[in-house]
């Protein structure tokens, strides 16, 4: 039993003050490194000459190439550790988010937001899997709550911060202080980050991989959580790679700089995570996972009517109701999966980046075919298809909760 475990994290405790530091820096710098780009996509398409569509590769190339790693990298991490991967994954990324200012074509940015995919791998996943072990499975949801509400002040400050400085410096000066600022929390994490205690190493052969992915893939909850992850991530990113053109365009015209503010509301998605995380501990991610799914519904439909304050209340809204779920979904990935923790999360992150990168790209389509409107009627699909998934899956069991091995655990 796990309460018998007496080297796990427990909130309250000062190794899970400093996990919690770790996981704030990690988040931070994840979502700054791979979204620093997407107020600068109206720029992208004016300076390089390319359609918004094409643009947003930028952000799409990057969470691509980072979900296609994110199975390599756990496997690496269950051979050398979870947190020497991170911390090499924040330097590396850091590194090239450097580099990546400094490239004169749109070829070159664009392979180098891929590398920065790449590099960024080996946090998201590895982060699940570290959080999984080490700390107590009452504390999990909290813990996993700090961190997607870090991802969320990253995603704000790196969104914020290029929208800003771009305005007065130019993009590629915006670019690599995001950079700057990746090395720092690099070192801070590395720092911070409380050694592996339950970490058991593990080499995987293309045998045990396989069956611990088969494994993942026929359990009844977890599949669904990956679906989850995937529509709700597309719908994310969808509403955010095209705000900036809609807010830039008639009858609003705001300035970059005035449109950069409106990612403050990250704010909102760093409260409703963690608060949600704590709900879903107490009252078990099943009964919690609709209920943000819902009110990401209600915002996305606020947001496509014509007033500015209507606009940004329901952007807020869908920036709340977003990271309160997948903060749901994330911690119960690591609460179903009683092995091999690191490819359950790669699984669901897979799926959360692949949503991103290939619905995101996809409601590019229908921006240029209707606009706002397009990509409001795309992102309603997704949104409420996840929330029939979430309904299915109200009544759902976690592994503390029953026998995880036992055939009634099993069908509910």
């Amino acid at each position: 039993m796990v309460d018998n475990v007496p080297d796990l994290i427990v909130r309250g405790t000062p190794a899970y003050r400093r996990m919690s530091v770790a996981l704030l820096v990690a988040g931070f710098a994840t979502f700054a490194l791979m979204y620093d780009v997407q107020p600068l996509l109206p720029l992208f398409a004016a300076q390089f000459g390319v359609n918004a569509a094409t643009s947003s590769l930028a952000v799409s190339l990057t969470t691509g190439t980072m979900a296609l790693a994110f199975i390599p990298a756990a496997v690496v991490s269950d051979r050398i550790g979870r947190r020497s991967v991170m911390v090499a994954s924040l330097f590396a990324a850091a590194a090239v988010t450097v580099l990546s200012a400094v490239v004169p074509g749109w070829g070159q940015l664009l392979g180098l937001r891929a590398a920065i995919g790449l590099a960024l791998a080996g946090l998201p996943s590895v982060a699940m899997a570290y959080v999984a072990e080490e700390v107590h499975p009452d504390s999990i949801g909290s813990a996993m709550g700090l961190y997607i509400a870090a991802s969320a002040i990253g995603g704000m400050a790196g969104r914020l911060g290029t929208a800003s400085i771009s305005q007065y410096a130019g993009w590629r000066w915006a670019i690599a202080t995001m950079g700057a600022a990746g090395l720092a929390a690099g070192a801070a994490f590395a720092v911070a980050a409380p050694p592996s205690r339950a970490f058991v190493r593990k080499q995987h052969d293309l045998r045990s991989l396989t069956h611990a992915m088969r494994g993942h893939l026929s359990d009844k909850v977890l599949p669904l959580l990956y679906v989850e992850g995937f529509l709700l991530m597309g719908v994310f990113v969808s509403v955010y790679n095209y705000i900036s053109f809609r807010l830039e365009a008639a009858p609003y015209g705001l300035s970059q700089a005035a449109v950069g503010l409106v990612f403050l509301v990250y704010l909102i998605g760093s409260f409703s995570s963690a608060w949600v995380g704590i709900l879903a501990s107490r009252l078990g991610p099943g009964r919690v996972l609709w209920m943000p799914i819902a009110v990401l519904t209600m915002g996305i439909v606020l947001a496509a009517v014509r007033p500015l304050i209507a606009v940004l209340v329901g952007i807020a809204i869908v920036t709340g109701a977003f990271f309160a779920a997948h903060s749901t979904a994330s911690g119960w990935v690591g609460r179903r999966a009683i092995r091999d923790r690191a490819q359950a999360s790669a699984l669901y992150l897979l799926a959360y980046y692949l949503g991103g990168s290939l619905l995101g790209s996809a409601s590019g389509l229908a921006w240029n075919s209707a606009a706002w409107r397009g990509v409001t009627g795309f992102v309603l699909i997704l949104t409420l298809t996840a929330l029939m998934i979430a309904a299915r899956l109200k009544n759902t069991l976690t592994s503390e909760e029953c026998n995880f091995a036992s055939p009634q655990c099993k069908r509910k």
